[in-house]
């Protein structure tokens, strides 16, 4: 009885360290490369749930809940979690692309970007960085949602400013003008 008490007070005590450890890591990530404050807080948020999960998993297993009443109990949940992530698995995907943003991406909110995508063109600033979603804001002031998984799937062209990228824009508007000249195609 005596080494499960202290068991689950080492337990609490690495819980305790494991969360202001991650959080202090997060946040100087978030300081060092300039990100809003609700980016940061989705992320801590997101690896203190996992963290919480871990710890009761192991004061599980450290107050004897036996390995099949585990196994039951975690086969259920995740089966319940699999059915409904499985029925949306976009969702998984932006999640852990919002995940790999957060600590990989070169690019951040204020930043003039072009994402090459062969249906259309997408240039213009990023406006906000979600959990799900890169916003961005386009030289016309249209608004567009790009998911995060496709953030991480496409070529990514980053300006130095905004008179950079309104160049870039106006060189392709008159590269595409000289192609529909040279091939007899009119805009109407």
């Amino acid at each position: 009885m005596l080494v499960q008490i202290g068991l689950v007070a080492l337990l609490v005590l690495a819980y305790a360290i494991a969360m202001r450890l991650s959080s202090t890591a997060i946040h100087s990530v978030g300081l060092r490369r300039s990100l809003n404050d609700l980016r940061v807080s989705l992320i801590s948020k997101m690896i203190n749930l996992a963290l919480t999960a871990v710890f009761i998993f192991s004061l599980c297993v450290v107050l004897g809940v036996g390995y099949g009443q585990l196994a039951v109990f975690f086969s259920s949940v995740f089966a319940v979690v699999g059915v409904a992530l499985f029925a949306q698995w976009s969702i998984l995907s932006n999640i852990t692309a919002s995940l790999i943003i957060f600590f990989g991406f070169p690019y951040r909110v204020g930043d003039w970007i072009k994402v090459v995508d062969k249906d259309e063109e997408i240039l213009g600033q990023i406006h906000e960085i979600s959990t799900f979603h890169v916003i961005i804001t386009r030289l016309t002031g249209d608004t567009v949602t790009y998911p995060n998984s496709m953030m991480l799937q496409k070529a990514v062209i980053r300006f130095r400013d905004e008179q950079e990228a309104k160049r870039h824009s106006q060189l392709l508007k008159e590269v595409v003008e000289d192609d529909n000249t040279v091939t007899g195609k009119s805009k109407n």
